[in-house]
């Protein structure tokens, strides 16, 4: 099964890649990242200076993570004089340098990065949202790089296909979507308080339960922008997932809050798993996947499900839920047809799956 894949004419043998975070944070967390089999490494946030980040700064639910992290805690000096000289020196895979944050910041650290990068990863987290900031960023960066540049977009920006149309302007080869969302906020009940954050008491929201937001906006940003390289990020947590990526657009997926959530052997098990994952959905290849073009129809006339008797353990959650009160359990599950809305929920929301009919 071939696995690769390639962003602005970086090949990787696969498209799994960590996402920038606390598990790229040193040349050590990176080399065991490097150990898993993943297909290039990016590396934590470097800034001009060495991040104050608040403790305890993770959280995390089965399916979120909240983080109150910023850049490295590392000054540039300790990247560039430690880290990066001994990564150079024994990675065989490309190094993606996330770098940020403002074009006076760019101009002081990608000179200085650029030997030790194959590409760059820009958050904008920090950087506001007007475009014309980010056209400026992006051209501070080109004028100091023939590298790629892969802008990353945070959920919050109004207009994805504008940002993208100005930091193509000025020199970005693509996207990596989406950053962590937010602000956010968690709340310990019993002692009265805000559990983590910043002096807000404000967190990013990352895991799970992003994904149906970052496979929304690539997928707008294919559709949009054929040819570039676009990076799909958020929520990703299993092998079926990298493949959901691959079908929206993306030409590769990283990760990081769902080794946060579920271990950091996660990288080893979504990489083991893709080539059984997609010869079950009848791929050859990562390219074919990224080749295959989504369909969808929007109907307007309901369609009504069916029940498999024989699967159904009577549990009544679909009657529970039914948000048109069309549903009534006794002995078998009913469908009142006059009222059933045709809405799809019971039959994913049935824990056996023998509700069908509505969502195929």
């Amino acid at each position: 099964m071939d696995l690769s894949t390639e962003l602005s004419g970086i090949k990787i043998q696969n498209p799994v890649m960590p996402a920038s975070g606390p598990l790229v944070g040193d040349y050590e967390k990176i080399k065991f990242i490097d150990s898993t089999g993943v297909g290039a490494i990016v590396t934590k946030t470097i800034s001009t200076k060495a991040a104050e980040v608040p403790r305890p700064c993770i959280y995390g639910e089965n399916n979120f993570a909240m983080n109150a992290e910023l850049w490295s805690e590392y000054p540039p000096k300790k990247w560039l004089e430690e880290f990066l000289p001994r990564l150079k020196e024994e990675l065989s895979k490309p190094l993606i340098i996330s770098a940020g944050y403002s074009k006076e910041d760019m101009k002081q650290l990608i000179p200085k990065l650029n030997e030790f990068a194959n590409a760059f990863e820009i958050s904008t987290h920090y950087v506001g949202k007007t475009y014309e900031t980010i056209g400026e960023i992006v051209k501070a960066i080109r004028d100091n790089t023939d590298k790629p540049i892969f802008m990353k977009m945070s959920p919050h920006i109004p207009d994805p296909i504008k940002f993208t149309e100005v930091a193509l302007k000025n020199g970005a080869n693509g996207i990596v979507a989406i950053n962590s969302l937010g602000p956010t906020m968690k709340i310990d009940i019993q002692n009265r308080k805000i559990l983590i954050g910043n002096e807000k008491g404000q967190v990013w929201l990352s895991g799970p339960a992003i994904k149906p937001v970052a496979l929304a906006i690539i997928k707008i940003l294919r559709d949009a922008f054929p040819e570039i390289t676009i990076i799909g990020v958020g929520g990703i947590k299993n092998a079926d997932d990298v493949i959901e990526f691959l079908l929206a657009g993306a030409d590769s997926i990283q990760l990081l809050s769902s080794a946060l959530i579920f271990g950091k052997d996660i990288y080893e098990k979504i990489i083991n798993d893709l080539p059984k994952k997609l010869e079950k959905y009848g791929f050859n290849s990562v390219k074919e996947v990224k080749e295959t073009k989504l369909t969808h129809k929007v109907k307007y006339i309901p369609k009504h499900p069916k029940v498999n008797n024989e699967k159904c353990t009577l549990c009544k959650l679909c009657e529970k839920v039914c948000p048109y009160f069309a549903i009534t359990i006794d002995k078998k599950v009913n469908i009142d047809i006059k009222k059933c809305f045709g809405c799809g929920l019971c039959e994913s929301r049935c824990p056996t799956k023998a509700i069908t009919g509505v969502l195929e």
